[in-house]
Parts: C-alpha cells; sequence; structure tokens
C-alpha cells in the first residue's frame, strides 16, 4: 500500500505516466551502454593494434581481442534496451535521449582514455542534459493500444501514407539520381536517405515493440501478418539506413556526419510520430513549445560537443584547415571520441584535421592549409 502511494505519488509528482517512466529508464540506461560500449571498443582496438595489423589499415586482430567482444555486447544490450523503451514511451521522449550517449563516451574517454575535454565541451554535455530534462518532464503519454491491429490502423490513415509516400519519393530520388552525381561531394545526399529511412524503421520498430511487449503480456500478437509486415519493413530500413550511414562515414567526416545526421533523423522521427501516433494532439501549445526548446537545446549542446572536443582549454592551439577524410582517420592519436560503429563494428573517429579543426599551431611556424581538392593539393601545399 505505501508502494503503490509512492509510485502515484512519483508520478504525480513529474506529470509522466508509469509506461513512461519505464520506457525513459530504459533509453537512459540504453544510452549508458551504448556510450560505455564506444569505449570499452577503443580500448579493446588499440590493444590488438599494439600486437598486430591495426583494423585502420585492414587488419582483423582487433576479432581475437576479448575486450573488444565485450564493448560489442554491451553495444548489443544498449540497442535492446533502446527498442524495449519505443514499446513503453512515444518516440518523442525516446529518440532525442540518444544525445546522452554522446556525453557518456565524452566523459569516459576523459576518465579511462585520458581524452581531453574542452570547457565548451563540457558546456556542451550540460546543455544536452538540459535539454533531454526538459523534453522528459513535457513529453506526452504513450497512448494505450491494445493490438498490433491498432498500430496498423493508424500507419494505414491517410496522413501517415502521405508522409511514407513522400519520404519513399525523396529517398529514391536522391538514391537513383543524386548519389551518382552528387553522393561524393554533398553530404546531405547520404544523409538525406538514412534519415527519411530512419524514421520509418523508427515506427516500425515502435509497432513490433507494441506487437512484443503485448505478446508477452499473455496477448499473442504473432499471429497477425501486420506484425511480420512492421518486422520485415524494420530490416529493410535498418539495411538501408546502415549502407548509407556508412557510405557518409567512409566519404565525410565523422565531426561532421554525426550532428547533421542526428539533426535529420531525430527531426523526421518526431515528425512521424506526431503524424502517426499524434503525440501532440494530447498536449496544449506550451508543452509542445518547450518539447522544441528541450530539442533544440540537445542540437546546440550537440553541435557544441562537436566542434569543440579537439580543442584545448584556453585558445585554440592550431589553424584550421581542410585536410581529406582519409588522412587519419584511423589514427589511435587522434583525440576524437568514437561515436558511431560501421557495420563491422569499428568505431569511426573524427579526425584531427576534421573541417574546422586545427592541425598547427602558429609557433610551428608552418601554417599547413589544404583545399578541398584532395591529397594531391595538400601534399603541394605542404
Amino acid at each position: 500500500m505505501r508502494g503503490e502511494r509512492l509510485g502515484s505519488w512519483v508520478v504525480s509528482y513529474t506529470g509522466m505516466s508509469a509506461d513512461n517512466i519505464k520506457g525513459l529508464l530504459l533509453a537512459v540506461s540504453s544510452s549508458l551502454f551504448i556510450g560505455a560500449s564506444f569505449i570499452v571498443k577503443k580500448k579493446g582496438l588499440k590493444k590488438a593494434g599494439a600486437s598486430g595489423v591495426r583494423a585502420g589499415v585492414g587488419g582483423y586482430s582487433y576479432l581475437l581481442e576479448p575486450l573488444w567482444w565485450i564493448g560489442l555486447i554491451t553495444m548489443v544490450v544498449g540497442e535492446i534496451a533502446n527498442f524495449a523503451a519505443y514499446a513503453f514511451a512515444p518516440a518523442i521522449l525516446v529518440t532525442p535521449l540518444g544525445a546522452l550517449s554522446i556525453i557518456i563516451s565524452a566523459v569516459l574517454a576523459r576518465i579511462i582514455l585520458r581524452e581531453k575535454l574542452h570547457m565548451f565541451g563540457v558546456l556542451g554535455c550540460i546543455l544536452c542534459v538540459v535539454g533531454s530534462t526538459t523534453i522528459v518532464l513535457h513529453a506526452p503519454a504513450e497512448r494505450e493500444i491494445e493490438s498490433v491491429a491498432e498500430v496498423w490502423d493508424l500507419a494505414t490513415e491517410p496522413g501517415f501514407l502521405l508522409y511514407a509516400a513522400i519520404v519513399l519519393t525523396a529517398a529514391f530520388v536522391l538514391i537513383f539520381h543524386f548519389v551518382p552525381q552528387y553522393g561524393q561531394t554533398h553530404i546531405m545526399v547520404y544523409i538525406g536517405i538514412c534519415s527519411l529511412f530512419g524514421s520509418l524503421s523508427v515506427m516500425s520498430v515502435k509497432a513490433l515493440g507494441i506487437a512484443l511487449k503485448l505478446t508477452f503480456a499473455g496477448m499473442n500478437q504473432l499471429v497477425y501478418p501486420q506484425t511480420w509486415f512492421f518486422t520485415l519493413v524494420v530490416v529493410a530500413c535498418i539495411v538501408t539506413q546502415m549502407n548509407y550511414l556508412n557510405k557518409a562515414l567512409d566519404t565525410f567526416n565523422t565531426a561532421v556526419v554525426s550532428p547533421i545526421y542526428y539533426t535529420m533523423f531525430t527531426s523526421l522521427t518526431i515528425l512521424a510520430s506526431v503524424i502517426m501516433f499524434k503525440d501532440w494532439d494530447r498536449q496544449n501549445p506550451t508543452q509542445i513549445v518547450t518539447e522544441m526548446c528541450g530539442f533544440v537545446t540537445i542540437l546546440s549542446g550537440t553541435f557544441l560537443l562537436h566542434k569543440t572536443k579537439d580543442m584545448v582549454d584556453g585558445l585554440q592551439q592550431n589553424l584550421p584547415i581542410r585536410i581529406p577524410k582519409h588522412a587519419d582517420e584511423d589514427a589511435y592519436e587522434s583525440e576524437g571520441i568514437p561515436l558511431r560503429s560501421a557495420a563491422d563494428g569499428i568505431p569511426l573517429r573524427s579526425p584531427r584535421g576534421a573541417e574546422g579543426i586545427p592541425l598547427r599551431s602558429a609557433a610551428d611556424g608552418i601554417p599547413l592549409r589544404s583545399s578541398s581538392r584532395g591529397a594531391e593539393s595538400f601534399r603541394s601545399t605542404s
């Protein structure tokens, strides 16, 4: 009885439903596991590279390193927790909290890997926490759904069908028209494809999560063909999404890809959730505006953290230059924090020399500067 009173007090105090609290805890734990996994895998890669061929030059000695496998398992646990979070809480609550994994990586990199964190990076972390807290406290309650057939009804309403048609049309235009011509030069092409398919994948993941939650509660949803349709959509969208995300990471600097991708993916996911699950129908304008302010605060913190993570306290030591992506992307001496993993599980780091990131101090006496045309102009100027 006392526990029930305490639980009702917590819900009434926070303004959150019990399902939202479960989703919140799962989303936060997911960020903890995923953020920690980057650091553990990086330690494993360093250890494997010291005794074998580095992953950055095509080696696979990390597959024999137990520490790397611990990091991979940690990431899988985090992804499972993130999947489960969508079954309990709306996407507008779960998706923006993915930025917390960046904070976890930054803090653990400072503690475990002894990597530097600029004071503006600390400010970026604080902004992410403030923005996340704002969204959490004003997120809409999860819609009560009794069957996957209800989710199917929501997905086949004219509003979401129109959104899905626009997304698929835009994605195919990007794939077949813009990728061959501009894929290697315009970052928005690959990231646009990832984000468009990503918004559909999250809606399908949420539908599948609800189906599994109801099944475990004793209401078998596996007998419905809609459950398997959503499963196929999840697989197709994630495979396509990861394919073009890896292309973006392989072509452009991670420090630029990660914040832009986070912004587009999260924005489109929130839009898709608002259209399909009508998250804002149960909220007043003040709550909606507050949520958007929280989201913008997270975006500000994310960009600030990415743009300053290779700076040191005080003055920016070096002169900004451009450098080709592959010049030192995989150098272990880089102080970049691993942000995402490619399909092979290798953490991708922001190189020292990413766009807007300095490489050499003025005291060196030789201000290196490379044009965007690539390695040839870089060699000629140095």
